[in-house]
């Protein structure tokens, strides 16, 4: 099972991608997770990664594709593969059929997970914080029982900058305009699968793998 997981920040991508991994047993590989193994390893590909982060820059298309082609060469993505991350651009996408085609493999789907963005904006900007024992909130769906209050330990909850309208608006358009022509290439391959994800997370994981199907060794 080789999958591209697509989705707006706020989505819920990383718990639905904890849980695809595990059913169907396949590694969960996150571009920044990448990035910093690569750096902290200090590979010439993670050292030449880290010219451009620390300027504030984004690591080129080049060393992006060069870095995702190394780790989906290792051992424990031969059955599969959970990509979280990339492709961004459609080069990236284009680059990754190149390559799994040179190896006689191809993607079985581009999974989005398709949210709102009124939702994703309630979602996201009604978060709450315990900065003493990291406790969360949100002031709508999960609040204190005392407003403004952890119950845990009494302090003051606080907003993330993180999650302050102005900055999930800018991610969120930020992602719209990398996104949908990614989305629009992937359709155009019929590779494009979408579920929605206002849903509980329960319900969400079991469209998932109603689109995956029930073969945990991805050969549906």
């Amino acid at each position: 099972m080789r999958i591209v997981l697509l989705g707006p920040p706020g989505a819920g991508k990383g718990t639905q991608a904890k849980s695809i991994s595990n059913r169907y047993s396949i590694p969960h590989i996150s571009t920044g997770d990448i990035f910093r193994k690569n750096i902290s390893e200090q590979t010439p590909l993670g050292i030449e990664a880290k010219k451009h982060i620390d300027k504030g820059h984004l690591v080129p298309d080049d060393l992006t594709i060069d870095i995702v082609k190394d780790r989906l060469s290792q051992r424990d993505c031969d059955k599969g593969f959970l990509l979280d991350g990339f492709p961004r651009t459609v080069r990236q996408a284009e680059a990754l059929e190149e390559f799994l085609s040179s190896k006689g493999k191809k993607l079985n789907t581009a999974l989005l997970i398709d949210v709102p963005r009124d939702f994703i904006l309630e979602r996201m900007t009604g978060r709450r914080v315990c900065p003493a024992c990291g406790a969360s909130y949100h002031i709508k769906f999960n609040p204190p029982a005392i407003e403004g209050r952890c119950d845990l330990c009494g302090t003051d909850i606080i907003q993330r900058k993180d999650d302050k309208e102005s900055t999930v608006k800018e991610r969120l358009d930020v992602y719209d305009s990398q996104t949908q022509p990614l989305i629009d290439y992937y359709k155009s391959k019929d590779l494009l699968s979408v579920v929605y994800g206002t849903k509980a997370i329960n319900e969400v994981f079991e469209s998932i793998c109603n689109i995956l199907g029930s073969d945990r060794n991805g050969n549906n």
